[in-house]
Order: C-alpha cells, then sequence, then structure tokens
C-alpha cells in the first residue's frame, strides 16, 4: 500500500494549497508531502534491490527495478524542488493567491510524475505522461510574460501533437499485444507474448511513440519547444521539468526495447541519440541564456542516454540507468544554481553576469560546481556513468560511435564551462567591488543538500543503489 500513499500525498498536499491558510501552510504541506513520498520511495526501492516486488494493485500499480529507480528519482527531485521553492517563491510569488496558484500545479506535477513509474499498464501510462504536461503548462505561464506565455503555448502544442501521435502507437501496440495471444496488458505480459506479436504492428507502435513521447524527451529535431519552456518556467519547476519529466517519457519509450525484434534496432538507436548529442553541443556553444544553456544540457544528456542503449548487451544498458540517475540529480541541481543566480542578480542573460562569485558567493559556487558536475568533470557523478558508456561501447566494438559520443561531449563540456567560467569569474561590469547578495536560508540548505549525492555518487556506489541498477537495466534487455 505504499505506492498507493506515496500517490496520495502529493494530492493531499495540493487541497490543503487550495486552502486560504496564510502564505506559509501550503510550502509547508508540499515540503513535508515530499519528503514523506520520498522516504517511501527510498524504502520500496530497498525492497526491490533485495530482489521482493512491490505491488499495490496487481497489474496496475507495482515497481521493478526501473520503475524503482524512476520512482526514486521523481520524489528526490520533488523534494529539492518544494525546499527550493520555500525561499525562492516567497520573492517572486505576488499575493498568497499567486503562491497557492504555484503549490496547487506544482503537487499536481508532481502526482503525474510519480503515477507514470508506478502504473504497469501501457495505456494508463499515456494518460499520465499527458497529466504531466497539462499539469506543468501553467507553471511554464507563471511569470505571465510575453516570453513565459508563447513559451507555454509552443509547449503545450507540442505536448498534444505528441499525444496524438503516441496514442495512436499505443492502440497499435495493443492490437499487437492481443494478436499474439496475450491476457494481461502490463509491462511484463508485452515481454511474455513479444515472440508473438506481429512484427510489422510492433514495428509500427514503436516508431509512433519513439516519434509522439520523443517531442516529450526532447530528441532533434523536435525539441524547440524544451529550451523555451525549460528557461521560462520558476526555478523548481525547470528542475522538475529537466530532471525528471524529460525521463518519465524516455522511460516509456525504453520499456518497449524488449519487445522489438528488428535488425539493426541499435543502430537507429544510436544514431538518433548521437544526432541529439551532436546538435545540442554545438548549440550550447552559441546560447546567451544560462538556464536555456542547462536546458540544451538535457537535449544532449537525453541523446546520451538513448546512445548508450544503442550501444547494448548488459553494459550498455547499465550505462544507460546510470546516466538518467547521474543526469536527474545533476540537471535539477544546476537549474536550482540558476535560481539562485537569478536570485542574486535578476538576469539570465549570460553576458550580463560577471563576477558573481563576488555578488553572490554561495550562487557563484553553486554555478561553478553544476557546470562541472553537469559536463562530466570527475569526480562528479556524471563522468562515472560516461565513462562506464565510453566502457562499454569499446567493449561492444562500436568504436565510431563511441569515439563521436566522446567528441560532442567533449564540444558540450567546453560550450558548457566556457560561459560558466565567465560568469563566475569575469570581471564585473561597472561597481568593481559589487554589494554581497544573501540567498534565502531554505535556497543555500537545498543547494548543499543537492550537491551531496552529485559527490558521492562519483567516488562510492552504495550496494542496493548497484542491485537497483542491474535490476533496471535488466529490464531493457529482450
Amino acid at each position: 500500500m505504499s505506492l498507493i500513499v506515496i500517490l496520495v500525498l502529493p494530492l493531499a498536499a495540493m487541497v490543503i494549497s487550495l486552502m486560504p491558510l496564510g502564505r506559509r501552510v501550503a510550502p509547508a504541506a508540499t515540503l513535508l508531502a515530499a519528503v514523506a513520498a520520498f522516504v517511501l520511495a527510498i524504502r520500496a526501492a530497498l525492497h526491490v534491490a533485495g530482489g521482493n516486488a512491490v505491488v499495490a494493485l496487481p497489474n496496475w500499480v507495482a515497481l521493478d527495478g526501473f520503475g524503482a529507480l524512476v520512482l526514486l528519482l521523481v520524489t528526490l527531485v520533488g523534494t529539492t524542488a518544494a525546499l527550493f521553492s520555500c525561499g525562492y517563491m516567497a520573492h517572486h510569488a505576488r499575493s498568497e493567491k499567486r503562491l497557492r496558484f504555484y503549490y496547487v500545479h506544482s503537487n499536481l506535477f508532481l502526482f503525474a510524475l510519480i503515477a507514470v513509474p508506478v502504473v504497469v499498464e501501457p495505456n494508463i501510462e499515456w494518460i499520465a505522461i499527458e497529466l504531466t504536461a497539462l499539469f506543468s503548462v501553467l507553471l511554464v505561464a507563471y511569470e505571465n510574460t510575453h516570453e513565459s506565455l508563447e513559451a507555454a503555448w509552443k509547449y503545450i502544442a507540442m505536448m498534444f501533437m505528441g499525444a496524438a501521435i503516441a496514442l495512436l502507437g499505443f492502440l497499435i501496440l495493443f492490437w499487437a499485444f492481443k494478436t499474439g495471444g496475450g491476457e494481461t496488458y502490463t509491462w511484463d505480459g508485452l515481454r511474455a507474448v513479444a515472440p508473438n506479436m506481429p512484427p510489422v504492428l510492433v514495428k509500427t507502435a514503436f516508431l509512433l511513440i519513439l516519434v509522439g513521447f520523443g517531442m516529450k524527451v526532447g530528441f532533434v529535431p523536435v525539441h524547440t519547444w524544451l529550451p523555451d519552456a525549460h528557461s521560462q518556467a520558476p526555478s523548481p519547476i525547470c528542475a522538475m521539468l529537466s530532471g525528471v519529466k524529460t525521463t518519465v517519457a524516455l522511460y516509456v519509450i525504453l520499456r518497449l526495447l524488449p519487445l522489438l525484434r528488428m535488425e539493426h534496432i541499435e543502430a537507429w538507436l544510436l544514431t538518433i541519440g548521437l544526432i541529439s548529442v551532436g546538435v545540442a553541443s554545438f548549440l550550447l556553444l552559441q546560447v546567451r541564456d544560462y538556464k536555456r544553456l542547462f536546458a540544451y544540457s538535457t537535449v544532449e544528456h537525453m541523446g546520451i542516454i538513448f546512445t548508450a542503449a544503442g550501444i547494448g548487451a548488459a553494459g550498455g544498458h547499465y550505462g544507460a540507468m546510470m546516466q538518467i540517475l547521474t543526469h536527474s540529480i545533476t540537471k535539477s541541481f544546476c537549474f536550482l544554481a540558476a535560481g539562485a543566480t537569478l536570485l542574486a542578480v535578476e538576469t539570465r542573460e549570460i553576458a550580463s553576469v560577471r563576477g558573481l562569485i563576488r555578488t553572490s558567493p554561495a550562487a557563484g559556487a553553486a554555478l561553478l560546481f553544476g557546470g562541472l558536475a553537469i559536463a562530466g568533470a570527475p569526480p562528479f557523478a556524471v563522468f562515472l556513468s560516461e565513462f562506464s558508456i565510453f566502457k562499454a561501447g569499446l567493449l561492444q566494438g562500436r568504436y565510431l560511435a563511441t569515439a563521436l559520443l566522446a567528441l560532442f561531449i567533449g564540444i558540450a563540456f567546453f560550450g558548457v564551462l566556457v560561459h560558466i567560467n565567465r560568469m563566475v569569474f569575469g570581471r564585473p561590469q561597472g561597481n568593481p567591488h559589487p554589494t554581497k547578495v544573501r540567498l534565502p536560508f531554505s535556497c543555500v540548505l537545498t543547494l548543499i543538500l543537492a550537491a551531496i549525492p552529485i559527490l558521492v555518487l562519483g567516488v562510492y556506489l552504495p550496494e542496493p543503489l548497484h542491485q537497483l541498477l542491474t535490476q533496471a537495466a535488466a529490464c531493457l534487455s529482450r
């Protein structure tokens, strides 16, 4: 029943946030619900890592290794976003009504994100994915500026276009399932009947779902909405959008890989992944907004994960799971650091931010930490996951793909750090001794807590987490 409780907690916080009980009630309720969900998710993940099944409603709500990993990431990012919001939104919400609006929709957004990994019926998965878009679009438009409204319209147009395409894919997938003699329509049921399903129906369904949900993931060339939406939403929501919303859509696509009996499927995955990594790496060189910088980095990392899946075998699949883990915790931190920077300098323009370490030592240190971590510098967690992908690629004989991936990651590394270096250490414009800005306590605390797993996982991987990653990687095998 813990999975049902995890689902209900954000809804309970949403109901409390609806009530006009003062400016402190909604943030407190949201934070308590997120922390409780995270604790229960840890408990469920440990249960799964120990080889035990977690089933709340048979054939409807359950967890395996892959689902437990994604649930853990969603609740972790939801918790850090809730804590950061306490101080951040106190500066951005103009009234109690607007503050309650933010917390109502952020809790609904978290509920939809949690629903994706705990639901095992594919058609319900489609509904959950669409709810993540529906509940987050008003948060993208929260600032009510011309840019945020334009980003929200583009976001929802792309999301619903992708939803229609993916829906057709899921209907064809169900047709293939029934044609193959399947009875229990779950992810495990699909894998069991996969050899009997008509290949043409499975291929068609996968292609449609890949295109439809690929828009939500942000694969090139259907990525154009992502930098707009992820730069305009409040920073804690950006952390959830880039850290886990793209991940849950990718989660559904990866669930389909064991069903495919296609020749050269790995080559197609490698091609799609490398195109996304390559295009994003060059876009990082010319970006002018530091929130868009991290958004383009998300496009890059989604491509890295897909490339790892294309490498195949146990090593490639394990690397993909590692990359999902490290990207989620690191990218969410980066957007929180961007939010701290915005509080300190009140602009998103890279060219307007110089000497941040002098203006706000906390924001400058966090931005530098996040930039180094997401670019893949050692000893941070992303370095370890990318290294495991390179190793798997070489062991599988994917020399060209591995070389291209290393080249593109190197370009992205330069693109991220050249901007971050100028922002943090560049000569301040105007006053060479600017007044230092103090960040809200909850924001500083969040940055400290969120940095811990990024550092720890770069040098040490706990055995239960290793077991969970291994089980998650096994879900991609035929």
